[in-house]
């Protein structure tokens, strides 16, 4: 009974303990539970006034979490207790940027781009609010030269290719974008089968282990496919 009585205790430590282990803000961010980070944050704050790594995810939750009043409260704290800090001054302006502030918002993205010289891990987004910010002020000539700024630190998403394209038809700018477009070969099509070889060459070439019919084209496949099938399946091979 002893025993039993003490490993049930154990058992109570140990469960209370699990119970009580503070979960990471930061991890919880990142995993997309915002309104929990947000708690984690403000529990940490309670504890610390002065902790500014949890006004940096506070601040980074809430605005993924569309509080954006709350955002820029909440970033103008962290940035009074930290005036240099560019994590806060970039969600500021992301803050401000929702809220319709674009003054405001401006000024904190030309801060962060000018503070983080180019090497911070925010500056295509910065850019790309930028230019979003002169879209809505009419300023086409410079939405033109942010979007650019942003599709060249992150040239996979093709939202702020659209974007770019939009400013520059408002602009007026045809020639001068089919010409970048044409040079910078990103989405234009490359002939060739050079590619491919080098991949398959990676796969150690498996088109060459197998008996196979290639069907290519651009109409018809699907047809041809069909009566190939008929009439290997009749000449009796599977």
């Amino acid at each position: 009974k002893i025993f039993l009585f003490a490993s049930f205790l154990l058992s109570l430590n140990v469960l209370f303990a699990q119970t009580n282990v503070k979960q990471d803000a930061l991890v919880l961010y990142h995993n997309g539970n915002y309104k929990e980070a947000i708690a984690v944050c403000e529990s940490e704050l309670a504890e610390n006034p002065k902790r500014v790594e949890s006004y940096v995810v506070m601040c980074w939750s809430l605005v993924r979490n569309k509080q954006y009043v709350e955002a820029e409260i909440r970033s103008q704290e962290g940035l009074a207790l930290s005036p240099y800090d560019l994590r806060l001054i970039e969600v500021l302006g992301e803050a401000k940027y929702f809220l319709g502030k674009n003054s405001g918002a401006m000024e904190q993205f030309q801060k962060y781009v000018a503070g983080s010289q180019e090497n911070g891990s925010r500056v295509g987004v910065s850019y790309y609010y930028m230019g979003e910010i002169f879209i809505r002020q009419a300023r086409y000539q410079h939405a033109d030269i942010a979007l650019s700024s942003a599709v060249k630190k992150e040239p996979l998403l093709d939202t702020w290719w659209v974007r770019l394209g939009y400013a520059r038809e408002m602009a007026g700018n045809y020639q001068e974008s089919l010409a970048y477009l044409a040079e910078l070969g990103t989405f234009g099509i490359k002939p060739g089968l050079g590619r491919i070889k080098k991949l398959l060459e990676l796969c150690e070439n498996p088109q060459e282990r197998y008996r196979k019919v290639h069907i290519t084209g651009t109409n018809g496949k699907g047809s041809v496919t069909a009566m190939l099938s008929g009439i290997l399946t009749q000449s009796g091979l599977h």
